[in-house]
């Protein structure tokens, strides 16, 4: 699909508005769940799922973090891995960041987190390809939120996320503590209550936790 066709699919299914945990960021999202599916589906196999059109628990507690830290950031050089909407790269630029990548595979991904930066006047580079094949790191903070869903998947980012924590770069993780996520060598940071649609997490209000990756050798257990 040419790039106007995707920011034109992105404006029919999802209006500007900002996630509950961060007032201070607008996003293009899908006010209902199954519309934005149904309309995915309709394009093929092919299509990935919408997940860029929800501020995910995860996401938006990493992104209020940095948000609340921007010591953390500023000056920084931020990769925002498995960037989804854009929004924890949208936090790392508003707090200072000297530069931000974002790194999504899906090109509806890509485009709304393009969008996504536009509507917060802020810059945001984006990435499209598979980062877990990357071994240098170019970066002094690395962000992830909301990518434990699949277990191969979990496991090759867990790994990848762990050896650039083992080389000096600082990872934070944002989750609900799905099943994959990594049970040992994080460190609890911050966690918040989150107001989440009830088609997606199935409670009106969930909690999205923040991590740090530690170094391999360093196995401090979730609490």
């Amino acid at each position: 699909m040419l790039q106007s066709e995707i920011s034109a699919f992105i404006r029919a299914h999802t209006t500007v508005d900002a996630p509950p945990l961060c007032p201070e960021i607008t996003l293009h999202l899908a006010s209902a769940l199954m519309p934005i599916w149904e309309a995915r589906e309709a394009m093929g196999s092919a299509t990935p799922p919408p997940y860029w059109a929800t501020a995910w628990a995860g996401g938006q507690a990493l992104a209020r973090y940095v948000l609340d830290h921007r010591r953390l950031v500023l000056h920084k050089r931020v990769l925002d891995f498995g960037s989804g909407s854009g929004v924890c790269a949208i936090a790392a630029a508003k707090a200072g960041a000297a530069k931000v990548q974002a790194a999504e595979l899906d090109p509806f991904g890509l485009r709304a987190i393009a969008m996504n930066a536009a509507l917060n006047t802020v810059i945001v580079h984006t990435i499209s390809i598979d980062m877990t094949v990357v071994t240098r790191c170019n970066w002094d903070v690395v962000l992830a939120g909301d990518l434990w869903y699949e277990r191969l998947f979990a496991e090759r980012a867990t790994a990848w996320l762990r050896n650039l924590a083992t080389n000096g770069c600082i990872v934070l993780l944002g989750d609900m503590r799905r099943n994959y996520f990594p049970k040992q060598g994080i460190e609890e940071l911050a966690r918040y209550s989150v107001a989440t649609p009830v088609e997606i997490e199935r409670e009106p209000i969930s909690t999205g936790v923040v991590w740090r990756m530690l170094p391999d050798g360093m196995r401090a257990a979730v609490s």
